[in-house]
């Protein structure tokens, strides 16, 4: 490992420079570093990294996981819940199945178990490249929501299917009712692993004399400690992982400090930042170990790389048309049930900005190297190279093409008035005046005496008063860059009072600190 070490560093160099190039020119740093990491792989003397699935899905997949978790608004996943749970386990099951037939039909040799299996491994979109896309246009709450939240949770429902059709071609046999109850342990015993776990966690974080630095390496662990638990017992590990980091995040306030919350925020991104980096610069650099192994396949690249072509325009055609039919359902089940959004929406496109927002990633290449190289008789494992090579096809492909295309399709259609939510200015304004008077009404009953004698209670109660008074709270662009300038020039005014030798250093960093706070809070409302 010591003689990889330097191919790291300059790994993270450029992780850096494709990414802040990305920001540049508004494009998900996603797709640049699948190019970072192929124009990586074809420099001389550079030494090729091979890459162990099983340490891929260990070391990135649980973090990952976790930290998605944790933006995830269980609040935002009830309400879309129908479309989000069709979209992460109906679709996907569609998905493999179509792939299963046509790869069936078309392929020399694929049998409906190993079409499942491969259908399994390009099941899952990537919520990365979603993420990433979106930070760059302005779409509606809902189908970022919907769309982010799908992505999160169709990972566990494609890696299902693989482990399923990965038993059958191994060992050639198929019990439907052994099936059935495996994969409800695998569900219901992921959630339950993940739940105990997240228990066990926030127990420790409660009774135990804990500090910062140990609660965010506690957090580092846990997604860990339940992936690895609920796989000993062929549970979902992603199920776990999700339910887990859900959980905590639900009690954070209880058994994490604000200083500690804001430390692990910043430790977390950070993190999330590392690996996404690592993680897409992977698929790149996994193409010589692809085109080796694919090399004793005995066909021909051009007929590789035509099926890949095939199976990437078949996964992006079935779900356009699970989308329209999601919408057509919707109006149907509506007679009877409640459903989110009854209302008829007359443009044709948001179901097809859906369909073409499912790109792959980096977990589709490393459930593909995960797959065993025999059979259970000892024989190679039927055309696992091909499937190598298609899956790397159907990332580059969905990864190029739609994440290029899909800012420019979102920019071109004209979303409807969906009034999901309150308007950020007037809801800004309602939650300001509701804090504003929640707090009042606990001072007075709680510290009737000695405000005036407190600088911070007074100035506060102020400030308070003043909201409850005016009619709009929502801070203007202008008067925040003037407030943010105010901030800068009493930090500067910091760094000259730190001249002087009678006054602690220690308490100069403590300001500079609460300032950094305030200024960060006021940039993030941009």
């Amino acid at each position: 490992m010591v003689e990889y070490f330097p191919y790291l560093l300059l790994l993270l160099i450029v992780i850096v420079g494709i990414t802040m190039l990305a920001n540049r020119i508004r494009v998900a740093y996603p797709i640049l570093l699948v190019f970072g990491g192929l124009a990586l792989a074809f420099i001389p003397k550079l030494p090729i990294m091979a890459i162990d699935p099983n340490w891929v899905l260990l070391i990135f997949l649980p973090p990952l996981l976790y930290a998605d978790s944790w933006v995830l608004s269980p609040k935002e996943l009830w309400k879309w819940r129908r479309i989000i749970f069709s979209f992460a386990f109906i679709v996907v099951f569609i998905t493999a199945a179509v792939v299963a037939w046509v790869a069936n039909m078309v392929l020399p040799g694929f049998s409906l178990a190993l079409g499942f299996l491969f259908g399994g491994v390009i099941g899952s979109t990537d919520v990365v490249s979603v993420s990433a896309i979106l930070k760059f246009v302005k779409v509606p709450h809902r189908l970022s929501t919907i769309l982010e939240n799908e992505s999160l949770l169709n990972d566990a429902s494609s890696l299902i299917v693989f482990r399923f059709a990965s038993i059958v071609v191994t060992t050639g046999q198929f019990v439907w009712y052994e099936v059935a109850g495996s994969f409800v342990w695998v569900v219901l015993g992921g959630i339950a692993i993940g739940l105990a776990v997240g228990w066990l966690l926030r127990a420790i974080h409660k009774l135990l004399p804990t500090d910062a630095n140990m609660d965010i390496i506690l957090t580092y662990i846990s997604p860990y400690v339940m992936y690895i638990l609920a796989n000993a017992v062929d549970a979902s590990g992603v199920l776990s992982v999700v339910t887990g980091g859900v959980y905590l995040h639900y009690y954070r306030n209880e058994i994490f400090t604000a200083s500690t919350r804001n430390k692990i925020e910043a430790v977390w991104d950070n993190i999330v930042f590392i690996l996404n980096g690592l993680a897409f610069s992977l698929i790149g650099l996994s193409l010589p170990q692809v085109l080796s192994s694919f090399q004793q396949e005995g066909m021909a690249l051009s007929t590789a790389t035509y099926y890949g072509l095939l199976m990437a325009g078949v996964i992006i055609g079935v779900r356009i048309c699970c989308a329209y039919a999601a919408v057509v359902t919707t109006q149907i089940m509506k007679r009877f049930i409640k459903v989110a959004d009854g209302r008829r929406y007359n443009n044709v496109w948001i179901p097809l900005l859906l369909g073409w927002a499912g790109m792959r990633g980096v977990l589709s290449l490393a459930v593909a190297l995960s797959i065993p190289l025999t059979l259970a008789d000892g024989t190679p494992f039927p055309h696992r190279n091909l499937i190598l090579y298609m899956t790397f096809i159907v990332i580059l492909v969905t990864l190029v093409l739609q994440g290029l295309t899909l800012p420019w399709f979102i920019k071109k259609v004209t979303f409807p008035d969906y009034d999901d939510h309150i308007p950020d200015t007037e809801a800004e304004t309602l939650i300001r005046k509701d804090l504003a008077r929640v707090a009042l009404e606990y001072m007075n009953d709680h510290y009737k005496e000695g405000i005036t004698d407190s600088f911070l209670l007074q100035n506060q109660k102020d400030v308070w008063e003043f909201q409850l008074k005016t009619a709009y709270c929502n801070v203007t662009a202008e008067v925040r860059d003037k407030y943010i300038a105010i901030l800068r020039y009493q930090r500067e005014y910091l760094s000259e009072l730190n001249k002087n030798p009678r006054i602690n250093e220690q308490l100069i960093r403590s300001f500079e600190r609460q300032l950094n706070l305030e200024e960060e809070k006021w940039e993030s409302s941009e």
